[in-house]
């Protein structure tokens, strides 16, 4: 029995990984091209295709250290969307003229993102949970 849980351990921290660098690539995709980096994480394929794998995957982490991990990136996914969201709907109520202000909460947001996946990551590498 012992063997079959390191066995589903493994395989769940591999999932874990590939979700941490599909995120990690779509924001490589924003740094590199000429999308942004809130953008490419929040409408590239890899970031949506890791919160489809974070939502299929929930159910078999329920319990074990893993489960904070996938907490964090959809956390990360969805507070960002939603802080996007805000910041894009400030530049439409303002008729574009707050798009000027609108650049710093967003370099914040990229910022954030980069911060997020990157902590997470080294905890998941380290074997830790991670903690709010």
């Amino acid at each position: 029995m012992s063997d079959y849980i390191e066995q589903r351990t493994s395989s769940l921290t591999t999932w874990t990984h590939v979700i941490y660098g599909l995120h990690a690539l779509s924001l490589l995709t924003g740094i590199l091209t000429a999308a942004t980096v809130f953008g490419a994480f929040l409408v590239g394929w890899p970031s949506i295709v890791a919160v489809i794998i974070n939502y299929v995957k929930r159910g078999e982490v329920r319990g074990t250290w893993l489960e904070s991990h996938f907490r964090w990136q959809i956390r990360t996914f969805w507070y960002g969307a939603l802080w996007v969201a805000l910041c894009l709907g400030f530049v439409l109520i303002t008729f574009g003229i707050g798009i000027i202000i609108a650049w710093l909460p967003l370099a914040i947001i990229s910022v954030w993102f980069i911060y997020r996946i990157v902590r997470g990551w080294l905890a998941l590498n380290a074997g830790r949970p991670m903690y709010m």
